[in-house]
């Protein structure tokens, strides 16, 4: 495994980092929390050492089986990032509403991105408990809200550094003009948001602000969720649940483009004997301004899987030949 800092903090980071969302059944169609489990610690017995988690993810199901994984394993040993910010226990409506959704149970919610003082303390407080530990290395909001102030929001951050909660700061999904108001009351060391071979909208504008002020970017859903792995096609059965078939990445026009581009550089991954998902994971770590990648798994083989990507070398010329396939998807 590879290993990198984060920003300008001393917080060193796997750079295949284990995405926990679908860990927490929400969103993918259930779970199965001995799977989920397994798979983090197999992941950690080949070197990934961080996991991003939050508590929107199947309502603290998510934190809980993160918690449960790493209980046998020394806390320093582990990096814990979790999020704030995404409430579906409010007694009433406060915040951005986020959508209606239902929880692991079928049970009907209403989500709202909600980051005032009081919750964002509250928050760590719930995270702290279920993740079964005293400090979070990183905490991030999840997405902005924009009827709390970023500043009262990172000024609640800030106590829960003093206080030794939270180690850093970061954020998700926040554009270089948030993040540059928030970074005037907190030090600020990563940004969280989507990138893949076939999403790159944050390399117009986040990308060259992370480079220029020295922040981490978390890409996450860089094999898309799962379409990069070669593995979906037109027809494709989902889960009752899986948020994806209503998603226009996986819509059979769209599927089907990528399976062509699939296709094209299929010939480098099998030249290295690794799949396609572990030569989208390495592409994707060594693309100018990305620190990590986070790869979800729901079972140790695949876990393990992603976690093997860093094994792969990819020469300049290489690396050249998929820019230049990607740059015409």
């Amino acid at each position: 495994m590879e290993y990198r800092k984060l920003g300008n903090s001393e917080l060193e980071v796997s750079v295949i980092t284990f995405g926990a969302w679908a860990a927490g059944g929400w969103m993918w169609g259930s779970t199965d929390r001995k799977e989920a489990i397994e798979a983090i610690q197999a992941s950690y017995d080949v070197g990934v050492t961080s996991i991003d988690t939050a508590p929107i993810y199947g309502q603290g199901t998510s934190e809980e089986i993160v918690g449960e994984a790493i209980r046998g394993i020394s806390r320093d040993k582990v990096q814990l990032l979790t999020k704030f910010g995404m409430r579906w226990d409010l007694d009433s409506a406060k915040g951005d509403f986020a959508m209606h959704t239902k929880d692991n149970n079928g049970k009907a919610l209403d989500v709202y991105r909600y980051t005032g003082k009081e919750s964002v303390i509250y928050e760590c407080e719930q995270s702290l408990k279920r993740l079964g530990t005293d400090y979070i290395d990183l905490y991030q909001i999840h997405w902005p809200d924009s009827t709390s102030p970023i500043s009262e929001t990172f000024e609640a951050v800030s106590r829960l550094i003093e206080q030794g909660k939270v180690r850093y700061a970061g954020v998700c999904n926040y554009s270089s003009t948030q993040m540059a108001e928030a970074q005037q009351i907190v030090n600020l060391v990563s940004n969280q948001v989507p990138f893949s071979m076939v999403n790159r909208g944050i390399e117009v504008e986040t990308v060259p602000y992370c480079i220029e002020h020295n922040k981490s970017i978390l890409a996450y859903s860089p094999l898309q969720r799962g379409l990069l792995t070669g593995k979906i096609h037109s027809g494709y059965t989902f889960q009752e649940g899986d948020h994806r078939v209503s998603s226009p990445h996986f819509q059979p026009e769209f599927i089907d483009k990528t399976n062509v581009l699939l296709e094209k550089v299929k010939p480098i991954a099998d030249s290295k004997n690794a799949s396609l998902g572990q030569l989208v994971l390495r592409w994707t770590i060594e693309r100018a301004g990305i620190t990590i990648a986070l790869a979800g798994a729901r079972n140790a083989q695949q876990a393990i899987q992603n976690a093997k990507s860093i094994d792969m070398q990819l020469t300049a010329e290489e690396i050249e030949t998929i820019n230049q396939l990607v740059d015409s998807f």
